[in-house]
């Protein structure tokens, strides 16, 4: 007997509607960034995202796409990028189609880049649902992330706004942080946004139990993200509304040009979740860390009994508590360091005590003076 003919008719109507509510959900990966503080393995011509930064053979864009299989059909995947990098995307993510590439002429930051994606795959599915994320995140235990999505995928149902917050594990002043009203409810109500506190304030925040990390991971549907991108936005949403009869033509590329020459530069955060009433928030572990920096890649990785991170032929020698990445191809020898990053990419080589990685930023501009970082 076929399979649907066995099925009780509430059974097989479940089923039809989660393959519909699949074929109804997009994917917008943000992958426009250069993760300058991540120099010199990312440059502004190759940025992290198309790098295998954790070594495991798939770069962090690839990564990011795969994590969302079951979730999301493969033709329902759009990047969002710049026009510089709409190559490195096509050619780490074959499958996509052209229209599923969309390419930002500048960087107007997150809202104009999910702005363009809603309203473009809004012009033939008007009532989608989208997830979106960042391309150059990790996320370890993908199975509890991808029931996360499915539980704000329903609570996005609702006409909210939804978000992941990430269980704190330590007061750190790198990371937004969302206040949630407590509840027994799976989506829990958002009260505040703070960006970035101090350090007495961050261990306020987990004294408190009702503080998250902003992961910077939203689910939503297309009407109700244009509902609010429309009244905290109006400007950018009309913009982006005059592209209705362009989005999937040959005059796209000039429209968005000319919108991107225009409109604000302005994170979603702070353009619209920090000031809508209907947010909600699922609290996450998942293993999760946006990579920003060497020292976070170095938390995340495993460790030798000197609590060293090492990827290349390396040799090392009274040293501890190091990440070093290196080429392959040249052996490293290293000795007599303690809390130091150690990275070789290209033509630059960097040492620099990891306390100090804020001066990253500082290296890459110096860099960029004698042509280093753009090589």
């Amino acid at each position: 007997m076929p399979l649907f003919e066995k099925m009780q008719k509430p059974e097989l109507m479940h089923l039809l509607a989660k393959n519909i509510n699949m074929k109804n959900t997009f994917l917008i990966i943000m992958a426009g960034g250069i993760g300058t503080r991540f120099w010199p393995i990312s440059r502004s011509a190759n940025p992290k995202q198309f790098h295998d930064v954790l070594g495991v053979g798939k770069t962090m864009l690839q990564q990011t796409a795969e994590r969302f299989e079951g979730i999301i059909p493969k033709e329902n995947i759009y990047v969002v990028t710049s026009t510089e990098f709409a190559d490195l995307v096509k050619e780490q993510l074959p499958y996509l189609h052209a229209d599923q590439i969309l390419k930002e002429p500048q960087r107007r930051n997150t809202a104009p880049c999910i702005a363009y994606a809603a309203y473009k795959i809004g012009k033939k599915h008007p009532k989608a649902k989208l997830i979106v994320a960042p391309a150059d995140h990790v996320i370890l235990k993908e199975e509890a992330f991808k029931s996360r999505i499915k539980e704000a995928l329903e609570a996005a149902s609702e006409s909210h706004l939804v978000t992941l917050g990430i269980v704190p594990t330590r007061p750190d002043t790198g990371y937004g942080y969302i206040q949630y009203q407590p509840s027994e409810e799976v989506a829990k109500v958002v009260k505040t946004f703070t960006e970035k506190p101090n350090i007495e304030l961050a261990e306020a925040f987990l004294d408190s139990g009702e503080y998250v990390w902003n992961a910077g991971i939203f689910i939503f549907s297309i009407p109700t993200f244009k509902k609010e991108l429309e009244k905290q936005l109006s400007r950018m949403a009309e913009q982006f509304e005059e592209g209705g009869n362009a989005y999937y033509t040959n005059q796209e590329e000039e429209f968005i040009r000319k919108v991107y020459g225009v409109c604000k530069s302005i994170s979603i955060d702070n353009g619209i979740m920090e000031k809508a009433q209907n947010v909600k928030v699922i609290l996450a572990d998942i293993g999760w860390s946006d990579l920003g920096t060497w020292k976070s890649l170095y938390e995340i990785k495993e460790k030798d009994e000197k609590q060293n991170v090492i990827e290349g032929k390396v040799l090392i020698y009274d040293t501890e508590k190091c990440i070093i990445k290196t080429p392959h191809h040249k052996l490293v020898v290293v000795h007599g360091l303690q809390n130091y990053i150690v990275a070789e990419h290209g033509n630059a080589l960097m040492i620099c005590p990891k306390e100090q990685e804020q001066q990253v930023k500082l290296f890459v501009e110096e860099a960029t003076k004698v042509g280093i970082e753009f090589s």
